[in-house]
């Protein structure tokens, strides 16, 4: 018996997890050709466009349409529940469907709303029965069931800032091995050291980018918690402190980018010659910190100033404990 040409997959995918992946792939298996429809709706709590873009990028062998158009959710809502779906079905779908694939009950009436045949998902697998409202409820709960891009938005992101030689990136490295993570190297010395730390006003929009980049990125492949060795906004702080002032793509580099948790270096060490060092005096290294202290709002912000590294480390080691603990 020859396959079904064209097979419809609905969801929200709020947020795609391995059930989801089970169910489309299961669509491809079954049909030569696979319709995956996003539906979102607005105001709900991951964005639609971001779903969409998921769903693209985890199911690049289908056909992926974001339909937001708003909706009634449920029948009980809309006596013409079923008709504004089809309509709005058939006005995305770029051709009449021959199959609904569906792990809900709901998929046989879609299916016989749209002239179509349903062919329902395996139940009783782990997969199969995953709830995408569980994993809203406790993501880093079902971490091992989200796929890479979906972890970097549920990801835990800690920040380490302050001034220099306060022991920003020795803080992050232990943190990061006191919890089996990863941490994000500072990009700065990356692109600045190769060239003796030689910096123009143009490369804080390159280091800005190059930080959101790199943390992103690691985002996808760390363990629940990311910890970051500064963040773009501490470009900003750069920016201001060297040039007097800051350009606007530094600013929108870390704008919009959520950290769980701030820990904020005090400058209590004596200052480390380095060729990406720029501030040997003490007035310099407190001037900053403060320029730090109001650059970074006072929620989920922490400032260490404990002179003894090992009771610095243990007082962040328990802040970063307690965003496992609430998730």
């Amino acid at each position: 018996m020859s396959r079904p040409r064209h097979a419809l997959v609905l969801g929200k995918f709020m947020p795609p997890h391995a059930g989801h992946l089970y169910l489309c792939r299961f669509a491809l298996g079954m049909a030569e050709r696979v319709t995956v429809v996003v539906g979102t709706s607005p105001g709900e709590p991951i964005p639609g466009d971001l779903r969409a873009a998921w769903m693209r990028r985890l199911m690049p062998d289908a056909h992926v349409v974001h339909l937001d158009a708003v909706l009634p959710q449920h029948p009980s809502e809309d006596p013409d529940f079923w008709a504004i779906w089809r309509r709005a079905l058939e006005g995305v779908l770029p051709a009449p469907v021959d199959w609904v694939v569906a792990g809900e009950g709901y998929g046989a009436t879609l299916a016989q709303t749209l002239g179509a045949a349903f062919a329902p998902l395996t139940r009783g697998l782990t997969y199969g029965d995953l709830s995408a409202t569980a994993v809203r409820a406790d993501p880093l709960g079902h971490w091992d069931r989200l796929p890479d891009c979906v972890r970097a938005w549920y990801a835990r992101r800690v920040r380490v800032v302050g001034p220099e030689s306060a022991g920003k990136t020795t803080l992050a490295a232990a943190l990061a091995e006191r919890f089996a993570t990863l941490w994000v190297p500072e990009y700065a010395r990356t692109l600045l050291e190769p060239r003796g730390g030689r910096v123009e006003r143009s490369d804080l929009a390159l280091i800005a980018r190059g930080q959101a980049a790199s943390e992103d990125a690691l985002a996808e492949r760390c363990d629940r918690l990311l910890i970051c060795d500064t963040d773009p906004t501490l470009t900003r702080a750069w920016s201001e402190a060297l040039f007097g002032g800051v350009d606007a793509e530094v600013v929108a580099a870390g704008a919009g980018r959520h950290y769980a948790l701030t820990l904020l270096l005090a400058p209590l060490r004596a200052w480390t010659p380095d060729v990406v060092r720029y501030q040997p005096a003490e007035a310099q290294r407190r001037a900053f910190f403060e320029r730090c202290r109001a650059l970074y709002p006072s929620t989920n912000r922490i400032v260490l100033d404990e002179a003894d590294p090992a009771a610095r480390l243990e007082r962040a080691a328990a802040a970063v404990a307690a965003l496992t603990r609430s998730a």
